[in-house]
């Protein structure tokens, strides 16, 4: 593995948060987590590679809805304990729920609010149920 694998201060499950970023509008998309081997993938792809700890394997964005992420930058946090994908979101939509961005629900008075639309049906987008790439 490169060098710049050991740089990154991976946590005792061998992850590390990554926040996907619209490299244009500059708002922060979703966060997943990432492997010695995601993130080695993302840089050798040019594509955002994901570690699923749901299904225990790589997941590239959009491997189900088409909806991938295109990588412009990677950045490490000065703590070498998060990274930052500068991307090009295919299609707009970054979020399983069919909206923009997976940051959606803001807190107002109590309670969390969906203050932004879904912009295409989940169903659609992912025939057969599940949703989650």
């Amino acid at each position: 593995m490169p060098d710049y694998l050991d740089a990154v201060r991976w946590d005792e499950r061998g992850l590390v948060p990554a926040i996907a970023q619209d490299a244009a509008s500059g708002r922060v998309l979703m966060m997943a987590w990432m492997n010695r081997d995601a993130l080695a993938a993302t840089v050798a792809e040019g594509v955002a590679v994901y570690w699923s700890r749901s299904r225990g394997r790589l997941w590239r964005k959009g491997e189900r809805s088409g909806h991938t992420q295109q990588v412009r930058a990677v950045r490490l946090d000065c703590d070498g304990d998060t990274v930052l994908l500068s991307v090009e979101q295919t299609g707009g939509i970054a979020c399983h729920t069919g909206r923009e961005r997976c940051f959606f629900l803001r807190y107002d008075n109590g309670e969390w609010i969906a203050d932004e639309p879904v912009l295409r049906d989940p169903d659609a987008i992912y025939p057969g149920g599940s949703g989650h790439e």
